[in-house]
């Protein structure tokens, strides 16, 4: 199995390399990826459906412009890793660590943050429809122009958040999944600037 994932990367790594007239696009359903060591592979451009990226510590990893749906990085320690334009709907980062890492213009409907903490992230642009934020940790995260819908926001920490008063928040839920207590534009807005708390 290993063997053959090595040489699907290599394929991948040829078929960036060439702008895709060698090689072939790395496409991934349902593998389980824990046991591969990933720090010097290419997976931008990538297909890895329903993949299990979960305990794994990944650094410096460019998963821009891929399609990670269903995928779970749960328990995970993220830093410096690359979604930009990336497609994370359903994918579940619970009790993730993530640092250094940028998601803009990433799709993250129904996407999971349960109790994950982000610091230093850039979320900017980012669609954040039905996205599970409950008891995660924000810090010193950039949301400018991002779109919160129905985002579940309950017992999240907010710290040094930049670009609230730019952000689309059309409205977030404070309540839960069963029992919503939905609060919609300006109120959401309001509720999430007295949330933030702000350090020197």
């Amino acid at each position: 199995m290993e063997g053959n994932l090595s040489r699907k990367f290599e394929l991948h790594k040829k078929w960036i390399d060439t702008i895709g007239r060698e090689g072939e696009m790395l496409r991934l359903d349902g593998v389980d990826l824990r046991g591969f060591d990933l720090s010097d592979k290419l997976v931008e451009q990538a297909y890895l459906i329903e993949c299990t990226f979960d305990d794994l510590k990944l650094e410096n990893i460019d998963f821009h412009t891929s399609l990670l749906c269903s995928s779970t990085f749960k328990n995970a320690y993220l830093d410096k890793s690359d979604f930009y334009k990336s497609d994370l709907r359903y994918t579940d980062f619970s009790n993730c660590v993530i640092k250094n890492s940028r998601f803009s213009k990433g799709d993250c409907w129904e996407a999971v943050f349960k109790n994950a903490i982000l610091v230093n992230c850039n979320l900017i642009n980012v669609l954040f429809y039905l996205t599970d934020f409950s008891n995660a940790r924000l810090e010193n995260v950039d949301i400018s122009v991002a779109t919160f819908e129905e985002t579940l926001l309950s017992g999240v920490i907010l710290k040094n958040i930049k670009g609230i008063e730019e952000a689309h928040i059309k409205s977030i839920n404070i309540g839960t999944l069963e029992k919503p207590i939905l609060l919609k534009s300006e109120e959401a807005k309001k509720w999430m600037l007295e949330k933030c708390e702000v350090s020197g």
